[in-house]
């Protein structure tokens, strides 16, 4: 996605091209073949979603083809993590190829033992303290219990990204609020969980007896294998 005078470009396919994604399943398909994919356009051609997808269909609200309504269903399926993964930008890890990136991008600490080792930040602490309390949270709710906001901490939403991109948090649904009679309301809100939550420690976990830096390795090979003509260091930029 570009910013051109003034306005966003969205660089897809067209209508009848064979790669286009149709439909949620399709987008859930394809990361589940990819392992992972970010959302927008980058510096790798062809590594993103929107560059799989037909232009005019995005941000028209139709459930059923507007890619943009397509990443609540990936993130609610169970086989999908959604978040900040990519450059501090929004983007898919599948169920399968999440060990992996939560072995390199956490460098061998879970969040305790990083914040031990004085690697972490108060604000990062704060956040991941409310998940000792509830196993999924509105970023609305977290931001209220973890203290930010008016007279409390800054940066939620940078503190945020931190901790997606650290792997220590994903997205894993999208939901309405909840008024007082037990009726949904409003914009669909996304909805925060740790990954050991949602897929169980084991899982999250698996790849932990093998170096970051070899988990490292395998996601760079992974995408240098499926655009050989990415740049190492742009590689490098997204992975980081």
């Amino acid at each position: 996605m570009a910013y051109e005078n003034g306005e966003w470009i969205i660089r897809g396919v067209g209508y009848d091209d064979e790669s286009r994604l149709k439909n949620a399943d399709d987008l859930i398909r394809l990361i589940d073949t990819a392992g992972f994919l970010p959302l927008f356009k980058n510096e790798i051609e062809g590594f993103s979603v929107e560059e799989h997808t037909l232009a005019d269909y995005w941000w028209s609200g139709d459930e059923e083809n507007d890619p943009w309504e397509w990443r609540k269903a990936a993130a609610a399926s169970g086989r999908i993590a959604y978040g900040k993964f990519f450059d501090k930008r929004s983007g898919f890890i599948s169920k399968e190829w999440f060990p992996h990136f939560a072995n390199y991008r956490r460098d061998g600490y879970d969040f305790d033992a990083r914040w031990d080792d004085e690697k972490a930040t108060l604000r990062c602490k704060k956040i991941m303290d409310v998940f000792e309390k509830k196993d999924e949270m509105f970023s609305y709710e977290i931001k209220r219990e973890a203290g930010f906001g008016k007279g409390g901490e800054k940066n939620f939403e940078g503190t945020l990204c931190e901790l997606m991109m650290q792997s220590y948090l994903m997205i894993h649904d999208f939901r309405q609020k909840i008024n007082r009679n037990g009726i949904p309301y409003g914009w669909h809100v996304a909805v925060y969980s740790k990954p050991e939550t949602v897929w169980g420690e084991d899982h999250v976990t698996s790849c932990y007896s093998s170096r970051p830096e070899e988990s490292k390795r395998i996601i760079f090979d992974h995408i240098r294998s499926l655009y050989p003509s990415a740049k190492e260091g742009t590689i490098e930029k997204m992975l980081k």
